[in-house]
């Protein structure tokens, strides 16, 4: 398996395509609408400005991705990150979304964010299962606060600690760090 920073043009279709039938089947994203290719290669370039955007190469073709984007945009959040990983479901349980996600949070470290919150559509036993094996922990539940397929869904966060947080003052977040840097 290869991790690598996402492409625009070279990925987003086939992020798109992963993504898509969590959007249309699921409430795992509660988006309502799939991306198409278009709007995803929109999305990695905007992200990869500020975040990295992680996609995993399997046999040749993407299996899934992973990225990171902005938390809240008040000053004082620019030390947190929320983090999302999607798996191709014919390349679920061989630790794709492990491998992205440990890659992802080394790169978000290294830029100097302190936490990564994660939000999870509940109930979702598998989602909840890989973050918390990854130190998640859980901090609240939003309660019906999602509307999709006739229901209310309530969402889940979790965070994890990236870098211990001290009595000084934090350095700022620097930008994107790539995999081929080093440490």
């Amino acid at each position: 398996m290869l991790i690598r920073h996402a492409d625009p043009g070279r990925d987003a279709a086939r992020c798109a395509a992963i993504y898509a039938p969590f959007v249309r089947d699921t409430v795992i994203s509660l988006e309502e609408r799939p991306p198409d290719t278009v709007e995803l290669a929109g999305r990695i370039e905007q992200v990869s400005r500020t975040h990295p955007w992680l996609v995993a190469e399997l046999a040749g073709g993407v299996s899934g991705f992973a990225y990171a984007t902005l938390h809240r945009e008040r000053a004082a959040y620019r030390w947190a990150t929320d983090v999302t990983v999607y798996v191709d479901p014919a390349h679920h349980r061989r630790g794709i979304g492990r491998s992205l996600y440990t890659a992802l949070f080394d790169l978000l470290a290294r830029q100097g964010f302190h936490v990564a919150c994660a939000g999870i559509t509940l109930p979702n036993q598998a989602s909840v299962g890989l973050h918390e094996s990854l130190g998640f922990a859980p901090v609240g539940v939003y309660r019906r606060i999602g509307f999709k397929f006739g229901a209310w869904w309530d969402v889940g966060w979790w965070q994890l600690q990236l870098i211990s947080a001290g009595p000084d003052p934090p350095a700022e977040p620097g930008p994107p760090s790539r995999i081929d840097e080093a440490a």
